[in-house]
Formats: structure tokens, sequence, C-alpha cells
């Protein structure tokens, strides 16, 4: 994989870069398609929830197995594809029985590999899926389930990993790529590895219109708007926000305060808070 620079042939060229990953020259599986629906941020009422979504080319959602239930049952990776729902790079695996699936493509996973996914002790592979319990500590891992038998749920994104830090008693200390360290169940299951496609936080956008061709309008600052709109709203020329604290569009305190409950259950489960 490689970033790529755009000469400056156009304005819209200038400063612009696109990710070129090692993927393979084959069509999608049609049977692990679906057809990506625009909402535009509206929730199930017609409100706009989430501003600054509208557009965008048309999508189609890879369906991914993040479960990986198909135990003890090798999968050889038959293509690594792109996949416009993520950053991360997928990987089709065709499985003894001729069933298909995708999976999130590790580093270094290469057309041809054989995974496995068991709930048993597994070779320390990259690519292979088992419970906490049986990776070693030290580790690099990614797909981590919250609760067993869920599905992975954290460290997901390209490039991401995680670190195995301890096994003691019922609990597994897991460091998540923001630093925080947490303590997860044993059972849930882990893949070996580092999640693919790592250049991906490296791309420059360069123009207004990529991004609107991804489905992301241009933001609006509040102070800009209507007091019937936003808090910040009104005023004459380049006032002030006149409050004592930004607020979002709602009325609610905004930028650097803490939203999480300070009585939630898991936070016995945080050994390390992530870094500021």
């Amino acid at each position: 994989m490689a970033i790529q620079i755009y000469r400056p042939t156009t304005p819209g060229r200038r400063k612009t870069s696109v990710n070129k990953p090692d993927v393979s020259d084959k069509a999608p599986e049609k049977s692990l398609l679906v057809i990506k629906r625009k909402k535009g941020g509206r929730n199930n009422q017609g409100k706009i929830t989430v501003f600054h979504q509208g557009g965008g080319a048309k999508r189609y959602i890879r369906i991914v197995d993040f479960k990986r239930d198909k135990y003890d049952v090798p999968g050889k990776i038959e293509a690594l594809e792109y996949d416009p729902g993520r950053g991360a790079s997928i990987a089709l695996v065709s499985y003894e029985d001729n069933e298909k699936r995708y999976i999130l493509a590790p580093q270094d996973l290469k057309v041809g590999d054989i995974v496995i996914s068991s709930l048993n002790k597994v070779p320390v592979k990259t690519g292979n899926r088992t419970k906490l319990s049986n990776i070693p500590v030290g580790e690099m891992i990614h797909d981590i389930e919250f609760n067993p038998g869920t599905g992975g749920k954290l460290v997901r994104g390209a490039g991401m990993s995680a670190i195995l830090l301890a096994l003691e008693g019922k609990y597994a200390q897991v460091k998540l790529p923001s630093g925080e360290v947490r303590l997860m169940p044993m059972d849930c299951s882990a893949t070996i590895g580092v999640v693919g496609n790592s250049e991906h936080g490296l791309v420059r956008v360069g123009s207004a219109g990529r991004m609107r061709h991804k489905g992301i309008r241009p933001t609006v600052r509040g102070k800009a708007k209507n007091p019937v709109d936003h808090p910040h709203g009104g005023g004459e020329g380049h006032n002030p926000i006149g409050l004592k604290a930004p607020k979002t569009p709602w009325g609610k305190p905004a930028l650097g305060v803490k939203t999480r409950k300070k009585k939630k259950k898991s936070n016995k489960l945080i050994l390390q808070r992530r870094k500021k």
C-alpha cells in the first residue's frame, strides 16, 4: 500500500492525495452486499439529529463477520478487497464447505493464507481468532468483544491494535489504542494481529467536492445562525457567542465537558483512563 500524491494539474488536485491499498482485482461477493440507505442525518420523525450529512456517492454495505463463529473450520483467503464503509480493507474467506464470509484484513495477511477461529487454542498467527485466555501475553490484538459471543466491537479501525497486558482471575488486562487499560472477560474473543491499511489516516482530501462524495456537507458555525437555530446565533457582525461556555444546538454544554456517567457500572473495569 502507498499514498499517491496527485500532481497539481487543477486547483482541486493541488495538495491532494489518495490511498492505494494492496487489494485484489476482483468484484465484491454479491451475496454479501446490501445497498446502503441514505438518511441525511434524520431520525424516524424526519428531524435532523446529525448535522452536515447528505448526498454522497451510492454505496454498498459489505456484510462483515465480526463474530467469526464458524469454529474449528479452516478458511482460505480468496481476496483482499476495498470496503467503502470503513478505512480498513476486508478479506474474503472461503471455508471448506464453500461458505464465504468477509473479515477485517490484518496487516501482512495475503491471498492464499489459512485462518481459523476457535474457542480453544489456535496457532499464534495473524488473522486467527480465539478467546483472550488462549492468547499469549504481549500479543497485538484487534476486533475485541465487550461480552462473550456478541461479536467484535473494539479496535476495528485501520491501523489500530490493542495489547494484551496480563491474564488474572476472570479478567484480562487490555491496553486500548487510546491508552486506556481495561479489564475484559477472559471468554471474550479477539483476533491476533494489527488491522491493515495503516496509511488510511494520512490521506489529504484536498477539495470540498471529495467531501461531498463522501456524504459530508459544509459545516456552519453556530454564531453564523439565527437565535432560533442555535444558542450561539444572533448579533450584528462578528460578535462573540455571548455565553460563559459554548453549547450544543440543543442547549447542552459542549467542548471539553465530560459526558460519561459517574456511576456507570463499567467504571470498575477501567484500570487506567485514556490519555487526555
